[in-house]
């Protein structure tokens, strides 16, 4: 429900934007500039969806090998015990549970390639223990808040962009990066908890709550010793093997248990096309409506609104430039990339609105294409408290990557 509101708004409120652009200023071109931008984006989804194909081929069949080798119900049977708290309607060593944590590895890592097929195969597993399986479970709208949270344990991408637009020290938003997307994930945990009444004082839980702390406080530590350079390499070297051994482990659990992993992988491989052709539709529905609303001006009209109404409350203005930033990062990663790169670009790679722009890219993530993706892989239509609760993580995102803003690049 929520999802066809938001949706329908895009559209709705695109048009108005291109009645004003036109009644007020004289654009006559804008409506017909918008429609180009809809078909524009309705072949740059057919292309991601093709894109997608691939890549979830590859891993959903490496996934299957990891299935029937056992390795899915190791993981499965590591986690049990939180996810036994934070997931009750999953079984004790159901796949699900280690698809889910593949797919949280993967995007604490960066890895987005490897995390979506992950995240896919994670909610499939998730539906077929769906009772109603044209609304969203409990267990679903949960990990979809954590996708969506967007917590990164080194934003690599943010980073390279700093480099090539000049920024005297690129790897200096990291920290900040890390603390934003903790505090957007611990939101998002926290408002599912409350919605669906989980109990976060559990002894368990809170054990390993705080020894995620711990390991991000640990990684924190290691990488704050190194150059940027350094820091770049060894980041790749750990997502690279990492990932790579996740591979050759499966393959060999596989060996040493004689399962047909060839044979296996065909099997889960051709689960992949037939996902990313359920996935189309919806992908084009979102990007499509997304392009229009930015097309049409809808979106620098909010700004300014944004802007104006943030004045009244005393907040300084050095924040207002990187807003955009904040506000696309929910509707679309790519136009909030652009975005992100557009400020620095215009104020300094290291100006206090450069560095803030880096951090709203990095503290949360594509929450309306994650629904639609996520959601539409597995043909659910009603996403009950999802979007409310992905909104909140990313509210808590930004609010956080402000007050974190301030605190280490207050500006002049």
């Amino acid at each position: 429900m929520i999802l066809n509101v938001v949706w329908l708004f895009f559209f709705f409120a695109a048009f108005l934007a291109c009645l004003v652009q036109w009644l007020a200023f004289g654009d006559a071109a804008i409506f017909s500039r918008v429609l180009q931008e809809s078909f524009g984006m309705s072949k740059t989804a057919f292309e991601i969806a093709l894109g997608l194909t691939g890549v979830l081929t590859f891993w959903l069949g490496i996934m299957k090998v990891g299935e029937k080798a056992g390795a899915v119900a190791m993981l499965a049977r590591l986690v049990d015990p939180l996810f036994r708290r934070l997931f009750p309607g999953i079984p004790a060593g159901h796949p699900a549970a280690g698809a889910m944590v593949m797919n949280i590895g993967a995007n604490m890592l960066g890895l987005d390639n490897a995390a979506t097929p992950m995240g896919l195969k994670a909610m499939q597993a998730m539906q077929e223990l769906n009772t109603d399986k044209d609304t969203a479970s409990d267990a679903q709208i949960l990990f979809l808040v954590l996708n969506a949270s967007g917590l990164t344990l080194i934003p690599v991408s943010i980073m390279t962009y700093r480099a090539q637009l000049g920024a005297a020290n690129p790897a200096d938003v990291f920290l900040p990066i890390l603390l934003a997307t903790f505090f957007s994930t611990l939101a998002g945990l926290l408002a599912v908890s409350f919605v669906q009444k989980i109990s976060l004082r559990h002894p368990v839980v809170l054990a390993w709550l705080l020894g995620l702390c711990a390991a991000v406080s640990g990684t924190l530590w290691y990488f704050a010793r190194l150059t940027a350079a350094e820091m770049s390499a060894a980041s790749a070297f750990v997502s690279g093997f990492a990932l790579f051994g996740i591979i050759i482990a499966f393959l060999a659990l596989a060996v040493w248990r004689r399962v047909p992993a060839f044979e296996v992988f065909i099997e889960g491989a051709k689960e992949g096309f037939n996902t990313a052709i359920m996935v189309l539709p919806y992908l084009v529905a979102i990007l499509v409506g997304i392009a229009v609303f930015r097309a049409s001006g809808g979106m620098d009209f909010l700004m300014r609104g944004v802007a104006i109404g943030l004045g009244w409350f005393g907040v300084p203005a050095d924040i207002v430039p990187a807003l955009p930033t904040a506000l696309m990062k929910p509707l679309s990663g790519s136009g909030a990339r652009g975005m992100m790169i557009d400020v620095m670009k215009t104020y300094g790679a290291d100006s206090f609105a450069g560095r803030l722009a880096c951090m709203f890219q990095g503290a949360a993530d594509t929450t309306f294409y994650i629904v639609a993706v996520y959601f539409g892989s597995v043909g659910v239509r009603k996403t009950r408290h999802t979007i409310p609760c992905c909104l909140i993580a990313d509210a808590a995102g930004v609010a956080a990557a402000i007050a974190i803003a301030l605190l280490f690049f207050p500006p002049a």
